[in-house]
Formats: C-alpha cells, sequence, structure tokens
C-alpha cells in the first residue's frame, strides 16, 4: 500500500507543480477564442512531457530506497555482504564506470538498478535471491545491472518515456479539441467546454495504454542488452543462463509499479505487449546464440 501511494502521491505533486509553474509562464495559453493555438499546445505538450519523465529519473535513487526499503551497505557486516561490495566494484571496474551504492532489500528473488547519472547510481539485490542463488549466479544477476548502468538504460528510458508523453498529451488536446467543436460547440464563445475536457482525459488513458506497449518493446529490448552485457563481463554466458533458468522456477519478487522495468524480472502482464521483461526462454535463447 506505501509503494502505491507513494506512486501515486509523486505524480501528483509532479502534475500540481507543472500546472503552477506553466500557469506562471503563461505556456498554457493553448486554447484562444480563435481557437487552438499549435505551437504553444506544443511547446506545452513538451513541458509536461519531459519535465515529469526527467523529475522520475532524477528522484528515482532515493525513491528506490524508500519504496522498497533498501539498505545501503556503507560498511560490510558479514562475508556475503563484503563479497557483494567486492563483486559489484570489480564488475563496474570492468564497465569502466564508479562504483555504484550497494545495498540489500527484504523480500522474494529480484534485483534492480537505477539513478540518473552512470557514476551515481544504485544497484540493489533482495534477500530472497541471495539466499536462492549461489555466488556465480549473484554475479551474473549483478553483472546485468551493472550493464543497464554502463548502457544508459536509466536516462534512455526517461528520453523514450518524455516523447511518448509529449505526443500523449499533444494528440488527446488536438482529438479533444476537434471533437468538442464538432459535437459539443458551445454556443456563448468559441472556446471549448466540457466535452473538451471529457475528451482529453478518455484521449489521454486510450493513448497513454498505446504509448505503454512502446515503452515496453523498448525496455524488453534492453534487458537482452543487459543480459549480453552480463555476458561479456563475466567473460561467459553460462552464468547468466543458469541465473535466468533458476529465476524462471522461482516467484520473482514484485517490485513497485515505477520500478518495475528496472528489475531482473518482473510479473507477465494481461498481455506480453506490456510486460517490461521478455520472456525468460527467449531470454536464455539469446544468450546461447551468443555462445
Amino acid at each position: 500500500m506505501k509503494r502505491i501511494l507513494l506512486f501515486v502521491a509523486t505524480n501528483l505533486a509532479v502534475m500540481l507543480v507543472l500546472s503552477v509553474v506553466l500557469s506562471l509562464l503563461g505556456v498554457n495559453r493553448y486554447l484562444t477564442a480563435n481557437g487552438l493555438n499549435v505551437s504553444m499546445l506544443l511547446v506545452f505538450s513538451l513541458v509536461v512531457g519531459f519535465v515529469g519523465a526527467f523529475f522520475s529519473l532524477l528522484i528515482s535513487k532515493p525513491l528506490a530506497k524508500w519504496s522498497t526499503g533498501a539498505r545501503v551497505i556503507t560498511l560490510p557486516s558479514n562475508n556475503t555482504e563484503l563479497w557483494l561490495v567486492n563483486c559489484v566494484r570489480n564488475l563496474s571496474d570492468r564497465a569502466g564506470i564508479r562504483m555504484p551504492e550497494v545495498a540489500v532489500f527484504d523480500g522474494a528473488p529480484n534485483a534492480f538498478a537505477t539513478g540518473a547519472f552512470k557514476n551515481s547510481a544504485l544497484v540493489a539485490v533482495s534477500s530472497g535471491l541471495l539466499d536462492s542463488m549461489d555466488r556465480d549466479e549473484i554475479e551474473a544477476v549483478l553483472g546485468h545491472e551493472v550493464a543497464h548502468i554502463a548502457n544508459g538504460d536509466m536516462v534512455t528510458m526517461a528520453l523514450i518515456q518524455g516523447v511518448v508523453n509529449t505526443f500523449v498529451v499533444f494528440l488527446a488536446r488536438v482529438v479533444g479539441y476537434l471533437i468538442d467543436k464538432t459535437l459539443f460547440k458551445n454556443n456563448e464563445d468559441d472556446r471549448p467546454g466540457i466535452g473538451y475536457m471529457l475528451t482529453v482525459f478518455v484521449c489521454e488513458m486510450l493513448f497513454g495504454l498505446l504509448a505503454s506497449i512502446i515503452v515496453c518493446w523498448f525496455s524488453r529490448q534492453r534487458e537482452f542488452r543487459a543480459d549480453a552485457g552480463s555476458a561479456k563481463l563475466l567473460g561467459n554466458a553460462r552464468p547468466m543462463i543458469a541465473a535466468l533458468a533458476r529465476l524462471s522456477n522461482l516467484q520473482p519478487g514484485e517490485l513497485p509499479k515505477s520500478m518495475a522495468a528496472a528489475g531482473i524480472s518482473d510479473k507477465a502482464g494481461v498481455a506480453a505487449l506490456f510486460s517490461t521483461h521478455p520472456a525468460m526462454e527467449q531470454r536464455i535463447a539469446a544468450l546461447r546464440a551468443l555462445q
């Protein structure tokens, strides 16, 4: 419940701040008595689309720590934590990035990497993953997460999300204006009325659903790259294959909705189109092809 409330509250806060700032700047004045100002609407859509995406990126690391209860290892308290920190350090050196923070959180098997910058990132693994895998498999999972960081996947996903957000905001308002002008004509003036607001709301839901398919497709492609990156860092694809095979026989832990794409695995959605991760069989087949 805490994770869901956090996700909703963050999005409401972003929308509130954007509304106030855009009102002060006059950027939201794309509806005029003379019709729709397309240039102003495009600026408005770009601001809403990218500011929201990059704000989420900038707060991703503290949000991840808070929402999962992840504990950053500042001073290893046992041999497992010491090995974990040294393993991430070695993998980071091979990948050519600065050592990320290493954290552990309680839960079923899963892991994630997050952070706005390559050299200021976070790698976290669950207690369930540490308990259910051997060290070669854990190292492969850590290599997968380090590869995400080295590939700049968090920034890439933010850019993609910003682009699709822009299209959703822009197209929803264009369609809303056209439908309002055609079917819900306001007789008092030429400004859009209640029909515009209702249509924009419905269109944002529909277009947002379609946009999610695009974002999820990109997310699945980056998972293949991260798997290959882990194999490259370890010099062998077999540990990552073994880790994926192990995960396919386990019940992966659920991450907060805002972080699902950052994990090593996620629960399948209503359809494969809305899954942020490819099927384990596909990932294993891709790694075997590398061999």
